[in-house]
């Protein structure tokens, strides 16, 4: 035999009923959100226990943003189900008040701005001041605020500029210590390059070592001599 209908009553047993309450609760919630992920659906779930415990879920959306919606689907309903005699009625009411309103906020704004103003009494004339005088220190205020607010800021940003700046000064005193250092060593590697004699090259003979080497084979005539020595013909033909 399969399992018959359960039927649906209070339980009378306070231990069963809160255990009944907290697993149909679970199972509750776990529908809940099932159903909010299989159907894309916003869900919102509220349950108070017997004890006045609150209970809830709802979707990635808030519940407050929920029951806004809720709150706006439920006024709007009603106003368009609302289509008898009474809701008429209640239209024609709503309408001269809105009107007034409207012209009552269009007339305050011209005052506001100095136009407009011949129709109002003394009275009405300072308590306009008042209004005038208050909003302008609070816009005082206001702008007092903000300017210190925009001076320490730029106060700050100008520390930290001098800092960025000393720090780049120093770093332009170390490159050029280096560059010096580094022009120093290119000066010296090259003063003595120049001071050691090529190889292969003939060093010049000076008057205080000796006498003069003559270049060239023995015997050749002495115009060739000439030639081919450093010295004058001349001179090689006395020495000879």
């Amino acid at each position: 035999m399969g399992r018959g209908r359960v039927q649906l009553k209070r339980i009378e047993n306070k231990i069963s009923r809160q255990v009944t309450f907290s697993k149909r609760r679970s199972g509750l919630l776990k529908k809940a959100n099932e159903i909010s992920v299989l159907c894309d659906a916003e869900v919102a779930l509220i349950v108070f226990s017997t004890k006045g415990k609150l209970f809830e879920y709802s979707t990635e959306s808030s519940m407050e943003r929920i029951l806004e919606r809720y709150e706006r689907y439920s006024y709007a309903e009603k106003r368009l189900s609302g289509s008898g005699p009474e809701q008429q009625d209640n239209w024609s009411v709503e309408h001269p008040k809105l009107m007034s309103r409207i012209e009552l906020l269009q007339r305050n704004i011209k005052h506001y701005v100095g136009e407009d103003l011949d129709s109002l009494s003394l009275r009405e004339l300072q308590t306009l001041e008042q209004q005038l005088d208050t909003a302008m220190r609070r816009i005082r205020t206001r702008k007092n605020q903000v300017m210190h607010e925009s001076i320490a800021e730029l106060r700050k940003k100008e520390k930290t500029l001098q800092e960025q700046n000393s720090l780049l000064a120093k770093q332009i005193k170390e490159n050029d210590k280096i560059v010096m250092e580094r022009l120093h060593l290119i000066q010296r590697s090259s003063a003595l390059v120049l001071s050691e004699p090529a190889p292969g090259s003939v060093p010049v003979p000076s008057l205080a070592a000796g006498p003069f080497q003559v270049s060239g084979p023995t015997g050749e005539e002495d115009g060739r001599r000439g030639k081919n020595t450093l010295m004058p013909p001349w001179l090689v033909r006395r020495m000879s």
